[in-house]
């Protein structure tokens, strides 16, 4: 399970993300601040994936932690997109969002939000 894939995939199948931010969606990448010409979303796992919730000894679920970044040179914009994304992944993943830092460094302006959240094993109906 590559939740990291998964998220990119649910975050681009979104018309305004993919309209604002395609092509500068990345994986534990942060631009520099002189490089934000446009949006940045940046998805960073915080933590490994975590077993929980056992059945007959087994596993039957991982518990994720990520952080996803947006950057960008408007306030707003910065805080449209990350609202986006916060529903994007509710809906798709039912994690909720935890706080995460909110920063304005040299004319850019950073949105970091964490979501928690558990998914089923893949391979749980082979058990």
């Amino acid at each position: 399970m590559d939740i990291l894939d998964m998220v990119y995939k649910a975050l681009i199948a979104d018309a305004y993300i993919y309209d604002q931010a395609f092509g500068r969606i990345k994986f534990y990448e942060y631009p520099e601040t002189g490089d934000v010409d446009n949006p940045y979303i940046v998805i960073d796992p915080i933590d490994t994936p975590t077993p929980s919730q056992y059945a007959d000894d087994q596993w039957t679920k991982l518990d994720f932690l990520l952080q996803i970044d947006v950057w960008s040179r408007d306030r707003k914009l910065t805080e449209e997109i990350s609202d986006k994304i916060r529903d994007v992944i509710w809906k798709t993943f039912r994690f909720a969002q935890r706080a995460g830092p909110k920063e304005y460094d040299q004319g850019v302006f950073r949105d970091a939000r964490r979501y928690r959240g558990s998914l089923y094993r893949e391979d749980l109906n082979n058990l």
